[in-house]
Protein backbone atom coordinates (compact mmCIF):
# COMPACT_ATOMS: atom_id res chain seq x y z
CA UNK A 1 0.00 0.00 0.00
CA UNK A 2 1.27 3.31 -0.70
CA UNK A 3 2.72 5.76 2.09
CA UNK A 4 0.82 8.97 0.71
CA UNK A 5 -1.79 10.53 2.96
CA UNK A 6 -1.90 13.77 0.87
CA UNK A 7 -5.64 13.02 -0.91
CA UNK A 8 -4.97 16.55 -2.61
CA UNK A 9 -6.62 18.20 -4.95
CA UNK A 10 -9.65 15.65 -3.91
CA UNK A 11 -12.21 16.84 -1.65
CA UNK A 12 -14.41 13.56 -1.19
CA UNK A 13 -14.94 10.17 -2.55
CA UNK A 14 -18.10 9.16 -4.40
CA UNK A 15 -19.20 5.42 -4.04
CA UNK A 16 -20.77 4.89 -7.13
CA UNK A 17 -23.63 1.76 -7.86
CA UNK A 18 -25.88 -0.74 -9.23
CA UNK A 19 -28.55 0.47 -6.59
CA UNK A 20 -31.40 -2.80 -6.10
CA UNK A 21 -35.28 -2.50 -5.11
CA UNK A 22 -35.78 -2.65 -1.03
CA UNK A 23 -39.55 -3.95 -1.55
CA UNK A 24 -41.93 -5.61 -3.43
CA UNK A 25 -43.36 -2.30 -4.63
CA UNK A 26 -39.52 -1.14 -5.92
CA UNK A 27 -39.43 -4.50 -8.04
CA UNK A 28 -40.66 -3.14 -11.16
CA UNK A 29 -40.03 0.19 -11.70
CA UNK A 30 -36.38 -0.60 -10.71
CA UNK A 31 -36.40 -2.71 -13.63
CA UNK A 32 -37.82 0.04 -15.65
CA UNK A 33 -34.98 1.85 -14.64
CA UNK A 34 -32.64 -0.76 -15.75
CA UNK A 35 -34.08 -1.48 -19.27
CA UNK A 36 -34.91 2.04 -19.72
CA UNK A 37 -35.05 2.81 -23.55
CA UNK A 38 -35.23 -1.01 -24.61
CA UNK A 39 -39.08 -1.15 -24.94
CA UNK A 40 -39.31 -4.10 -22.57
CA UNK A 41 -43.24 -4.51 -21.76
CA UNK A 42 -44.23 -3.89 -17.83
CA UNK A 43 -45.51 -7.79 -17.79
CA UNK A 44 -42.03 -9.32 -18.99
CA UNK A 45 -40.51 -6.99 -16.44
CA UNK A 46 -42.86 -8.85 -13.79
CA UNK A 47 -41.22 -12.24 -14.88
CA UNK A 48 -38.06 -10.68 -14.71
CA UNK A 49 -38.40 -9.88 -10.93
CA UNK A 50 -39.27 -12.99 -9.74
CA UNK A 51 -36.27 -13.60 -9.01
CA UNK A 52 -36.37 -10.45 -6.56
CA UNK A 53 -39.98 -11.34 -4.86
CA UNK A 54 -38.75 -14.55 -3.85
CA UNK A 55 -36.60 -12.68 -1.41
CA UNK A 56 -39.24 -10.60 -0.09
CA UNK A 57 -38.54 -7.62 -3.49
CA UNK A 58 -35.36 -6.84 -1.62
CA UNK A 59 -31.98 -6.88 -3.31
CA UNK A 60 -28.96 -7.13 -1.02
CA UNK A 61 -27.36 -4.79 -2.81
CA UNK A 62 -27.96 -1.33 -0.67
CA UNK A 63 -27.22 -3.12 2.49
CA UNK A 64 -24.12 -4.14 1.20
CA UNK A 65 -23.16 -0.84 -0.26
CA UNK A 66 -24.06 0.48 3.54
CA UNK A 67 -21.54 -1.23 4.89
CA UNK A 68 -19.44 -1.02 2.44
CA UNK A 69 -19.65 3.11 3.63
CA UNK A 70 -19.44 2.46 6.67
CA UNK A 71 -15.98 0.53 6.48
CA UNK A 72 -14.42 3.04 4.36
CA UNK A 73 -15.56 5.74 6.76
CA UNK A 74 -13.76 4.00 9.52
CA UNK A 75 -10.46 2.89 7.90
CA UNK A 76 -10.43 6.72 6.74
CA UNK A 77 -11.04 7.89 10.10
CA UNK A 78 -8.69 5.56 11.37
CA UNK A 79 -5.71 6.69 8.82
CA UNK A 80 -6.24 10.25 9.43
CA UNK A 81 -7.96 10.98 6.46
CA UNK A 82 -10.35 13.63 6.43
CA UNK A 83 -12.09 12.70 3.21
CA UNK A 84 -16.11 12.82 3.23
CA UNK A 85 -17.63 9.52 1.57
CA UNK A 86 -20.99 9.64 -0.67
CA UNK A 87 -23.24 7.38 -2.11
CA UNK A 88 -25.12 7.35 -5.71
CA UNK A 89 -26.64 4.38 -7.38
CA UNK A 90 -27.38 4.42 -10.85
CA UNK A 91 -30.90 2.37 -11.16
CA UNK A 92 -32.46 3.39 -7.81
CA UNK A 93 -32.66 5.42 -4.76
CA UNK A 94 -30.00 7.16 -3.54
CA UNK A 95 -29.39 8.12 -7.13
CA UNK A 96 -26.50 9.57 -8.54
CA UNK A 97 -27.74 12.57 -9.71
CA UNK A 98 -29.10 13.80 -6.68
CA UNK A 99 -26.10 12.87 -4.68
CA UNK A 100 -24.13 14.68 -7.26
CA UNK A 101 -26.35 17.87 -6.43
CA UNK A 102 -26.13 17.04 -2.86
CA UNK A 103 -22.24 16.91 -3.18
CA UNK A 104 -21.82 20.38 -4.96
CA UNK A 105 -24.13 22.12 -2.87
CA UNK A 106 -21.94 21.06 0.02
CA UNK A 107 -19.21 22.82 -1.94
CA UNK A 108 -17.32 20.11 -3.39
CA UNK A 109 -15.19 20.62 -6.22
CA UNK A 110 -12.49 17.82 -6.89
CA UNK A 111 -14.53 14.23 -6.81
CA UNK A 112 -12.90 10.85 -6.80
CA UNK A 113 -15.67 8.04 -7.99
CA UNK A 114 -15.34 4.30 -6.82
CA UNK A 115 -17.56 2.15 -9.35
CA UNK A 116 -18.31 -1.07 -7.76
CA UNK A 117 -17.21 -3.09 -10.79
CA UNK A 118 -13.30 -4.13 -10.82
CA UNK A 119 -13.13 -5.21 -14.64
CA UNK A 120 -13.19 -3.13 -18.60
CA UNK A 121 -16.87 -3.53 -20.13
CA UNK A 122 -19.23 -1.06 -21.02
CA UNK A 123 -21.71 -2.29 -18.53
CA UNK A 124 -18.97 -1.84 -16.20
CA UNK A 125 -17.05 1.15 -16.75
CA UNK A 126 -17.95 3.21 -19.55
CA UNK A 127 -22.02 2.91 -18.92
CA UNK A 128 -21.12 4.33 -15.17
CA UNK A 129 -19.22 7.26 -17.20
CA UNK A 130 -21.80 7.99 -18.93
CA UNK A 131 -24.60 7.70 -16.24
CA UNK A 132 -21.87 11.06 -14.71
CA UNK A 133 -21.62 12.89 -17.60
CA UNK A 134 -25.71 12.33 -17.56
CA UNK A 135 -26.11 13.80 -13.99
CA UNK A 136 -23.49 16.33 -14.98
CA UNK A 137 -25.44 17.49 -17.86
CA UNK A 138 -28.31 17.87 -15.51
CA UNK A 139 -26.45 19.99 -13.04
CA UNK A 140 -25.03 22.36 -15.67
CA UNK A 141 -28.68 23.02 -17.23
CA UNK A 142 -29.90 23.75 -13.23
CA UNK A 143 -27.08 26.53 -13.40
CA UNK A 144 -24.85 25.16 -10.65
CA UNK A 145 -20.76 25.16 -10.65
CA UNK A 146 -19.50 21.77 -11.80
CA UNK A 147 -17.58 19.78 -9.95
CA UNK A 148 -14.70 17.25 -11.63
CA UNK A 149 -15.03 13.62 -11.17
CA UNK A 150 -12.31 11.22 -11.31
CA UNK A 151 -13.13 7.45 -11.73
CA UNK A 152 -10.62 5.56 -9.99
CA UNK A 153 -8.80 2.81 -12.03
CA UNK A 154 -10.26 -0.84 -12.24
CA UNK A 155 -8.61 -2.59 -9.34
CA UNK A 156 -9.67 -6.13 -10.37
CA UNK A 157 -5.56 -7.28 -9.55
CA UNK A 158 -5.09 -4.78 -6.11
CA UNK A 159 -3.98 -6.95 -3.38
CA UNK A 160 -7.28 -5.80 -1.37
CA UNK A 161 -9.30 -7.43 -4.07
CA UNK A 162 -7.63 -10.19 -4.31
CA UNK A 163 -6.71 -11.80 -1.24
CA UNK A 164 -9.92 -11.93 0.44
CA UNK A 165 -11.22 -13.83 -2.66
CA UNK A 166 -8.45 -15.97 -2.43
CA UNK A 167 -9.58 -16.65 1.41
CA UNK A 168 -12.84 -17.31 0.59
CA UNK A 169 -11.86 -20.14 -1.24
CA UNK A 170 -9.62 -21.44 1.19
CA UNK A 171 -12.36 -21.31 3.78
CA UNK A 172 -14.85 -23.23 1.02
CA UNK A 173 -12.52 -25.81 -0.15
CA UNK A 174 -11.94 -26.42 3.97
CA UNK A 175 -16.00 -26.73 4.10
CA UNK A 176 -16.15 -29.67 1.71
CA UNK A 177 -15.92 -33.36 2.73
CA UNK A 178 -12.71 -34.49 3.28
CA UNK A 179 -12.83 -37.44 0.81
CA UNK A 180 -13.83 -35.11 -1.95
CA UNK A 181 -11.63 -31.81 -1.17
CA UNK A 182 -8.71 -32.52 -2.70
CA UNK A 183 -10.22 -33.09 -6.26
CA UNK A 184 -12.17 -30.11 -6.42
CA UNK A 185 -12.50 -28.35 -9.15
CA UNK A 186 -12.44 -24.35 -8.87
CA UNK A 187 -15.32 -22.44 -10.87
CA UNK A 188 -14.58 -18.88 -11.12
CA UNK A 189 -17.52 -16.89 -12.10
CA UNK A 190 -18.29 -13.33 -13.73
CA UNK A 191 -21.22 -12.30 -15.20
CA UNK A 192 -21.58 -13.10 -18.77
CA UNK A 193 -21.92 -10.19 -21.42
CA UNK A 194 -22.35 -10.24 -24.98
CA UNK A 195 -19.18 -11.86 -27.15
CA UNK A 196 -18.72 -8.65 -29.07
CA UNK A 197 -19.19 -6.45 -25.87
CA UNK A 198 -16.45 -8.47 -24.73
CA UNK A 199 -14.20 -8.10 -27.71
CA UNK A 200 -14.17 -4.45 -27.83
CA UNK A 201 -13.83 -4.09 -24.12
CA UNK A 202 -10.92 -2.14 -22.37
CA UNK A 203 -8.62 0.60 -24.50
CA UNK A 204 -8.77 0.30 -28.59
CA UNK A 205 -5.01 -2.09 -28.26
CA UNK A 206 -6.43 -4.49 -25.85
CA UNK A 207 -9.77 -5.46 -28.25
CA UNK A 208 -9.85 -8.83 -29.96
CA UNK A 209 -11.21 -12.40 -28.69
CA UNK A 210 -12.56 -11.70 -25.88
CA UNK A 211 -10.65 -8.29 -25.04
CA UNK A 212 -9.57 -6.83 -22.00
CA UNK A 213 -12.87 -8.14 -19.67
CA UNK A 214 -11.52 -11.75 -20.16
CA UNK A 215 -8.30 -11.25 -19.83
CA UNK A 216 -8.44 -9.58 -17.19
CA UNK A 217 -10.37 -12.24 -15.22
CA UNK A 218 -8.35 -14.93 -16.51
CA UNK A 219 -5.59 -13.55 -14.24
CA UNK A 220 -7.41 -12.96 -11.68
CA UNK A 221 -8.13 -16.58 -11.68
CA UNK A 222 -4.91 -17.56 -12.14
CA UNK A 223 -3.50 -15.37 -9.15
CA UNK A 224 -6.51 -17.09 -6.88
CA UNK A 225 -5.69 -20.88 -7.90
CA UNK A 226 -1.65 -20.12 -7.66
CA UNK A 227 -2.16 -18.90 -4.14
CA UNK A 228 -4.42 -21.81 -3.26
CA UNK A 229 -1.84 -24.10 -4.65
CA UNK A 230 0.83 -22.78 -2.38
CA UNK A 231 -1.26 -22.74 0.48
CA UNK A 232 -2.52 -26.41 0.27
CA UNK A 233 0.38 -28.34 -1.98
CA UNK A 234 -2.66 -29.22 -3.97
CA UNK A 235 -3.86 -28.32 -7.64
CA UNK A 236 -6.86 -27.90 -8.46
CA UNK A 237 -8.26 -27.63 -11.93
CA UNK A 238 -10.32 -24.52 -12.49
CA UNK A 239 -11.83 -22.65 -15.62
CA UNK A 240 -13.66 -19.69 -15.69
CA UNK A 241 -17.11 -19.50 -16.69
CA UNK A 242 -19.97 -17.27 -16.81
CA UNK A 243 -23.43 -16.10 -15.35
CA UNK A 244 -26.42 -14.09 -15.38
CA UNK A 245 -26.95 -14.01 -19.37
CA UNK A 246 -30.04 -11.86 -19.88
CA UNK A 247 -30.11 -11.17 -23.72
CA UNK A 248 -32.03 -12.71 -26.61
CA UNK A 249 -31.28 -16.08 -27.48
CA UNK A 250 -29.64 -15.03 -31.03
CA UNK A 251 -26.87 -13.31 -30.07
CA UNK A 252 -24.08 -14.34 -29.05
CA UNK A 253 -22.92 -14.28 -25.13
CA UNK A 254 -19.72 -15.33 -23.57
CA UNK A 255 -20.05 -19.12 -22.28
CA UNK A 256 -19.91 -21.54 -20.43
CA UNK A 257 -22.91 -20.68 -17.82
CA UNK A 258 -21.95 -22.34 -14.75
CA UNK A 259 -24.79 -24.42 -14.24
CA UNK A 260 -23.92 -26.06 -17.99
CA UNK A 261 -20.46 -26.41 -16.83
CA UNK A 262 -21.60 -28.07 -13.37
CA UNK A 263 -22.97 -30.67 -15.82
CA UNK A 264 -19.76 -30.97 -17.43
CA UNK A 265 -17.93 -31.35 -14.62
CA UNK A 266 -20.29 -33.99 -13.13
CA UNK A 267 -20.35 -36.19 -16.24
CA UNK A 268 -16.38 -36.25 -16.13
CA UNK A 269 -16.50 -37.21 -12.68
CA UNK A 270 -15.11 -34.44 -10.66
CA UNK A 271 -15.99 -35.20 -7.00
CA UNK A 272 -16.58 -31.34 -6.00
CA UNK A 273 -16.70 -27.72 -6.84
CA UNK A 274 -16.05 -24.48 -5.08
CA UNK A 275 -17.91 -21.60 -7.35
CA UNK A 276 -15.88 -18.20 -6.69
CA UNK A 277 -17.91 -15.47 -7.63
CA UNK A 278 -14.62 -13.13 -9.07
CA UNK A 279 -16.41 -10.59 -11.21
CA UNK A 280 -19.02 -9.39 -8.32
CA UNK A 281 -17.52 -7.19 -5.51
CA UNK A 282 -20.70 -8.14 -3.16
CA UNK A 283 -23.36 -11.02 -2.42
CA UNK A 284 -25.95 -8.92 -4.38
CA UNK A 285 -28.76 -10.22 -6.29
CA UNK A 286 -27.15 -12.17 -9.01
CA UNK A 287 -24.92 -13.94 -6.87
CA UNK A 288 -27.61 -15.55 -4.62
CA UNK A 289 -29.82 -16.21 -6.79
CA UNK A 290 -27.84 -17.23 -9.65
CA UNK A 291 -25.43 -19.07 -7.56
CA UNK A 292 -26.50 -20.02 -4.43
CA UNK A 293 -29.96 -20.94 -5.97
CA UNK A 294 -30.38 -21.66 -9.34
CA UNK A 295 -27.09 -23.36 -9.49
CA UNK A 296 -26.78 -24.82 -5.88
CA UNK A 297 -29.98 -26.62 -6.98
CA UNK A 298 -28.34 -27.69 -10.44
CA UNK A 299 -25.40 -29.10 -8.00
CA UNK A 300 -27.76 -31.21 -5.70
CA UNK A 301 -29.81 -32.64 -8.71
CA UNK A 302 -26.58 -34.15 -9.46
CA UNK A 303 -25.72 -35.44 -6.27
CA UNK A 304 -22.24 -32.76 -7.34
CA UNK A 305 -20.75 -31.37 -3.82
CA UNK A 306 -20.79 -27.50 -3.76
CA UNK A 307 -20.01 -24.56 -2.18
CA UNK A 308 -19.95 -20.91 -2.84
CA UNK A 309 -17.25 -18.60 -2.07
CA UNK A 310 -17.96 -15.18 -0.33
CA UNK A 311 -17.12 -11.74 -2.10
CA UNK A 312 -14.82 -8.91 -1.13
CA UNK A 313 -18.15 -7.07 0.34
CA UNK A 314 -16.71 -4.95 3.23
CA UNK A 315 -13.69 -6.31 3.86
CA UNK A 316 -11.27 -4.22 6.06
CA UNK A 317 -8.56 -4.95 3.19
CA UNK A 318 -10.73 -3.94 0.64
CA UNK A 319 -11.44 -0.67 2.14
CA UNK A 320 -7.66 -0.49 2.59
CA UNK A 321 -7.31 -0.62 -0.99
CA UNK A 322 -9.93 2.29 -1.81
CA UNK A 323 -7.97 4.53 0.35
CA UNK A 324 -4.80 3.10 -1.42
CA UNK A 325 -6.45 3.64 -4.74
CA UNK A 326 -7.77 7.29 -3.74
CA UNK A 327 -4.34 8.20 -2.59
CA UNK A 328 -2.31 7.01 -5.94
CA UNK A 329 -4.40 8.72 -8.09
CA UNK A 330 -4.39 12.33 -6.04
CA UNK A 331 -0.67 11.36 -6.13
CA UNK A 332 -0.71 11.38 -9.91
CA UNK A 333 -2.58 14.51 -10.13
CA UNK A 334 -0.18 16.65 -7.85
CA UNK A 335 3.03 14.88 -10.25
CA UNK A 336 4.37 12.86 -7.47
CA UNK A 337 5.28 9.67 -8.27
CA UNK A 338 4.11 6.99 -6.30
CA UNK A 339 4.40 2.35 -6.82
CA UNK A 340 0.88 1.35 -7.81
CA UNK A 341 -0.14 -1.67 -5.90
CA UNK A 342 -1.41 -4.95 -8.03
CA UNK A 343 -0.81 -8.74 -8.32
CA UNK A 344 -0.28 -11.04 -11.61
CA UNK A 345 0.75 -9.92 -15.09
CA UNK A 346 -1.19 -7.04 -16.74
CA UNK A 347 -0.02 -4.17 -14.31
CA UNK A 348 -2.12 -1.39 -13.05
CA UNK A 349 -5.26 -0.06 -15.08
CA UNK A 350 -5.19 3.35 -16.46
CA UNK A 351 -6.13 6.44 -15.04
CA UNK A 352 -7.93 8.15 -17.56
CA UNK A 353 -9.98 6.03 -20.29
CA UNK A 354 -8.57 6.79 -23.97
CA UNK A 355 -10.13 7.23 -26.60
CA UNK A 356 -12.07 3.95 -28.00
CA UNK A 357 -12.11 2.44 -24.37
CA UNK A 358 -14.98 -0.21 -23.61
CA UNK A 359 -16.94 1.61 -26.91
CA UNK A 360 -20.37 2.38 -26.51
CA UNK A 361 -23.34 1.20 -28.43
CA UNK A 362 -24.02 4.16 -29.55
CA UNK A 363 -21.88 7.51 -29.37
CA UNK A 364 -23.25 9.18 -26.04
CA UNK A 365 -21.27 11.60 -23.62
CA UNK A 366 -19.04 9.67 -20.57
CA UNK A 367 -17.30 11.57 -18.03
CA UNK A 368 -13.95 10.99 -16.64
CA UNK A 369 -12.33 9.96 -19.94
CA UNK A 370 -10.09 11.55 -22.76
CA UNK A 371 -13.01 12.14 -25.01
CA UNK A 372 -15.29 13.48 -22.15
CA UNK A 373 -16.80 16.97 -22.16
CA UNK A 374 -16.54 17.10 -18.28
Amino acid sequence: MSDQRDPAPYDALLLLSFGGPEGPDDVVPFLENVTRGRGIPKERLKEVGQHYFLFGGVSPINDQNRALLDALRKDFAEHGLDLPVYWGNRNWAPYLTGTLRQMTSDGHRRIAVLATSAYASYSGCRQYRENLAEALATLEAEGLELPRVDKLRHYFNHPGFVRPMIDGVLKSLAELPDEVRAGAHLAFTTHSIPTSAADASGPAGEHGEGGAYVREHLDVARLIADAVREQTGLEHPWELVYQSRSGASHIPWLEPDICDHLEELHGAGAPAVVMVPIGFVSDHMEVLYDLDTEATAKAAELGLPVRRAATVGADPRFAAAVRDLLLERAAAERDVHVERCVLGALGPSHDLCPVGCCPARAPKPAAAGADSPY
